[in-house]
């Protein structure tokens, strides 16, 4: 009793120090607040009749005129300690299915006392359970659902208190309201405060838009979708959406609101532009003064007009300021260039006046003038670069002919050029220049070619430049030829005078060349100089044979590459049989090859110290840092932490604590878990990192799993992984438990909940420590003389002579099959222990689950016969899950699912056998309580209208999970066959 009256003394004295119990102002609505009542809490204590036992105990403060009342309790000289305390009923908001529970409490640490630290706990639990209604002070522990265990930060010691605030969350909330309870196992603790709240996102306006006051979501809806209206003079092309955040804040919003043209945002309203101002779109853009020669309008205004004479373009956007047309370009002159050939050079300056542009281009038009009369220059006349879209003020124009008048007008040109024709007073955009060119130069020879050859002759025709309308035709051409003679001093050319631009030269030698120029002569004997010497050679007689050999030779090459790449491939497909796949190469890895070593059992060591220190690696415990409980094992609480040993880098681990006040034998059976898992090194065996023995507070430190246990897993994410990635898990577990039998070790305790997970979803075999079974623990065991055996993983013969094996491990790992494949589902439902090991021994095996391809439910068969001798070894197993991987065509084939199995299987009747008397019940009993709304708003209230539910009905009203869906599905199929069977026995 003193121990609760030092607890006592506590409460009071952490009361005198309000400051140090504070509430944080969030957006939150409260729903219990133990701290401000200031009346009587009410709460229930179970059991009520300790006798000479204390359970919980209120206790009240009167501080400043306040009431104050705190629980406490403080049994930890007493064994078999399992008190209770239970809130009254809180009631639910309806949206509101994630609520908060904040608590402040206080725990003293178990070393301060000196004869009771070895039953001294310093944990809570945390309960929770749903209700329609109020059930006063009936109180039954099967009703509560646990949510979390609490564990102190910080310690209260004889001399130092410390209080603690922890904020856990209930999710997936669904009836009317829920209590809170707390469980106390042998811990002296003073629960100071209890505040439960759930979060909103208050009414607000964002992006010009108005959002009501929402309920924050839950876990099955952390961002909630909430609709809004635009304020005045706002709009937007859809209705404005925003979310609301789990935390009760609003995040990215869907669709914005933008103020109308004339109005601009100020804070959270749209208001006029100013007079002078105008915006021309709903945008969230301020207004502008108008532009550059628009006209000044009055406030509100969307678009500022052009003064007259002013204009914009059709891509000038109306914010853009208003243009007026271009002058004339200046200063038009011509430069001849080369009078030869027709060519001058036009030039000139820019317009004084752009009018405000700064897109002006320039275009040339020619026109031919004789006797007065001008027509425009025919497309012969050639303009570089072009004869419009000119941005340079020069343009090159050649193909003129000679003894005319040509008469060039320049035009500027802007974007707003096109108003030009009927505005009366645009400015002249145009220069004009006449100008005339004189030559009488003959044509110049531009190519020569050859068109045929012989080794006797030589066939050759040439080109001339364009000649003028007027000049006279070049009635004669002078061809020139010599042999090629580099050792000649002085060349003889052959001269021929021809009156066409063709030519045949006979008599020449064979195999020779020769060199050829050609020029043009005018009628006054002038010549348009010479063309570009060039070189053409007499063919040979051996040349005519050519053909005939390169063929015979390029025919030769292309059988030699045809006969190598016979032999190449011959070989390459010899080679294939005896090299190794990639996935080979995988399915055949170092995993699959027997281990070097035998398992050896800690406890055969005289001195059990000995193996820990000859299997594990001794750590210091400043390396190791605890961040959070995330567990209890059976001889004390697993954290969270990092592990920075020197020389690598930070790694998350989780530790195992070993309670202070321990005996002997409780730190060498808890450090024998480390001495087994040091002995394995293996990626599907969870990693021992090291140990703490050689200071006070014991510790195994392992591997984290950030994904925790496989059943919980695969509950949380149902439906969301194929048969494919759910094989892929199994195989792993298999090759972790193949290592473990080639190594003689038995596992014993093979199931789901010992399968942990990491973000890669490689699963890791471990019952080491981090999922070891409680003793208090509902998870069904069978007490023997020998200790607990977890029934519905263990083969028959281990249940009825202990004779664990591997083949018994196999027949637990045909078991871990069905949990995976039924995403978590627990093995024989509700079925008692009793009740499992008589259907086993009447031969009664696990149904397929829903959709699991049928090779695999086959191989759980296998895994599941009565003889032993006959179950497949981890190898066998090993192997074929490999061989279903590699061909996933095999897993198309789904085995036969019943759902009239004669067990009670929860989807197909009530408790008495007989179908279900409400919806509600129908969907308790398969698990999915939390769809009951939307049966409700569907307007399906009936079993009747249940069973006229078809799968398009069942998404209709909100089920999207496909795991979900299948077990609705599912139950609906197995109650209207048992509805027709029962309607049979009617008749």
């Amino acid at each position: 009793m003193d121990f609760l009256v030092g607890v006592r003394l506590l409460l009071f004295s952490s009361v005198l120090f309000n400051g140090l119990i504070l509430t944080l102002q969030t957006k939150e609505e409260v729903l219990l607040d133990m701290k401000s009542t200031g009346a009587e809490l009410g709460w229930l204590t179970w059991p009520s009749d300790q006798l000479d036992k204390s359970g919980w105990e209120v206790v009240q403060k009167t501080l400043n005129g306040s009431l104050f009342y705190t629980y406490s309790v403080c049994n930890v000289g007493e064994r078999e300690q399992d008190n209770w305390l239970r809130t009254t009923f809180i009631q639910r908001h309806p949206a509101a299915s994630r609520v908060f529970v904040e608590l402040q409490f206080i725990i003293r640490d178990c070393n301060s006392f000196n004869g009771a630290s070895l039953v001294c706990k310093e944990t809570i639990s945390l309960f929770t359970s749903e209700s329609d209604a109020d059930v006063g002070t009936t109180f039954r522990k099967g009703q509560f659902k646990k949510v979390a265990t609490i564990a102190p930060d910080e310690i209260t010691t004889l001399t130092e208190f410390k209080i603690n605030t922890e904020t856990q969350m209930v999710d997936s909330l669904s009836k009317k309201g829920f209590y809170l309870a707390f469980q106390d196992i042998g811990a002296c603790v003073a629960l100071l405060s209890v505040r439960v709240y759930y979060k909103i996102c208050p009414a607000t306006v964002e992006s010009l838009a108005t959002f009501p006051e929402t309920v924050a979501g839950g876990e099955n809806q952390a961002l909630r979708e909430v609709s809004g209206m635009c304020v005045e003079n706002a709009v937007s092309e859809e209705l404005p959406r925003i979310y609301c955040t789990a935390d009760g804040e609003w995040v990215v919003p869907v669709v914005q609101c933008q103020c109308k043209p004339g109005y601009e945002k100020v804070k959270d309203t749209c208001q006029e532009c100013q007079p002078a101002f105008f915006k021309a779109t709903a945008s969230s853009d301020t207004c502008e003064p108008c532009p550059a020669n628009s006209q000044r309008l009055g406030s509100g205004a969307s678009v500022c007009p052009c003064m007259d004479g002013f204009y914009r373009a059709p891509d000038d956007p109306p914010t853009g300021p208003c243009s007026g047309l271009p002058s004339a370009p200046k200063n038009l002159v011509a430069t001849t260039t080369q009078l030869s050939t027709g060519k001058l050079l036009l030039s000139w300056s820019p317009p004084e006046d752009t009018g405000g542009r700064n897109d002006i281009t320039y275009s040339v038009e020619c026109s031919q003038c004789e006797d007065t009369v001008c027509q425009v220059c025919g497309e012969k006349v050639r303009y570089d670069p072009a004869s419009a879209g000119l941005t340079d003020t020069k343009v090159s124009v050649s193909e003129l002919d000679a003894h005319l008048n040509y008469t060039f007008t320049v035009e500027a040109h802007s974007g707003v050029s096109q108003f030009a024709h009927w505005d009366a007073n645009r400015l002249p955009s145009t220069s004009v220049l006449t100008t005339s060119l004189h030559y009488t130069d003959p044509p110049k020879i531009t190519t020569m070619r050859l068109v045929e050859r012989t080794p006797t002759s030589l066939s050759l025709s040439w080109a001339i430049s364009p000649r003028p309308r007027i000049q006279p035709r070049p009635i004669r051409y002078e061809l020139k030829y010599c042999k090629k003679d580099d050792n000649l001093d002085v060349t003889t050319y052959t001269v021929l005078i021809l009156e066409k631009n063709s030519v045949q030269i006979s008599d020449l030698t064979p195999a020779t060349a020769y060199l050829f120029k050609v020029q043009a002569l005018s009628n006054d004997g002038n010549t348009g100089g010479l063309s570009l010497e060039e070189q053409f050679e007499t063919s040979s007689e051996a040349q005519n044979n050519i053909p005939i050999i390169f063929g015979a030779a390029v025919g030769g090459a292309a059988m030699l590459v045809i006969v190598i790449a016979v032999l190449f491939l011959h070989k390459r497909k010899g080679n294939s049989h005896t090299r190794q796949g990639p996935e080979d190469t995988y399915f055949s890895s170092s995993e699959q090859l027997k281990p070097l070593k035998t398992y050896v059992d800690p406890h055969t060591y005289e001195d059990p110290n000995i193996a820990v220190l000859k299997f594990a690696t001794e750590i210091h415990p400043s390396h190791i840092t605890k961040q959070k409980v995330i567990g209890a094992g059976e001889f004390g609480e697993v954290y969270r932490g990092i592990l920075k040993a020197p020389g690598r880098k930070e790694t998350a681990v989780a530790i195992k604590t070993l309670k202070p006040g321990y005996t002997e034998k409780q730190r060498q059976d808890f450090l024998s878990e480390a001495s087994i898992m040091g002995q394995f090194s293996h990626q599907n065996i969870i990693r021992l990192e090291g140990v703490v023995t050689k200071f006070k507070h014991a510790m195994i430190v392992t591997e984290y799993m950030e994904n925790g246990a496989l059943d919980r897993y695969l509950r949380d994410h149902d439906g969301e992984f194929s048969s494919f990635q759910l094989l892929g898990m199994l195989r792993g577990i298999a090759a972790g438990m193949k290592y473990l039998s080639d190594m003689s070790y038995v596992h014993r305790d093979l199931a789901a909940r010992n399968i942990l997970v990491n973000n890669n979803l490689e699963c890791k075999v471990s019952d080491f420590g981090l999922s070891r079974v409680l003793e208090d623990d509902p998870e069904g065991t069978y007490t023997t003389s020998g200790g607990k055996i977890p029934i519905r993983w263990t083969a028959p013969e281990a249940i009825a002579y202990r004779k664990f094996t591997s083949a018994s491990d196999v027949w637990s790992f045909g078991i871990v099959m069905w949990e995976v494949m039924a995403f978590g589902e627990r093995p024989y439902w509700d079925m008692s222990n009793h009740e499992v090991m008589k259907a086993i021994n009447e031969a009664f095996r696990l149904p397929a689950p829903m959709d699991c391809p049928s090779a695999v439910y086959q191989l759980m068969l296998q895994c599941w016969l009565q003889d032993r001798s006959k179950r497949p070894r981890f190898g066998d197993i090993v192997s074929l899950l490999d061989k279903l991987l590699r061909s996933p065509d095999s897993l198309k084939t789904i085995a036969d699912f019943d759902p009239r199995v004669s067990i009670r299987l929860p989807s197909t009747s009530g408790s008495d056998g007989s179908p279900f008397r409400s919806v509600s019940e129908w969907l308790e009993s398969i698990k999915m309580s939390q769809y009951s709304e939307n049966f409700t708003c569907a307007g399906i209230v009936t079993m009747d209208q249940v069973l006229q539910m078809k799968n398009e009905d069942i998404k209709n009203i909100g089920v999207r999970l496909p795991g979900h869906l299948k077990r609705i599905a599912y139950s609906i199929l197995g109650l209207k066959d048992q509805t027709s069977t029962l309607s049979v026995f009617a008749v």
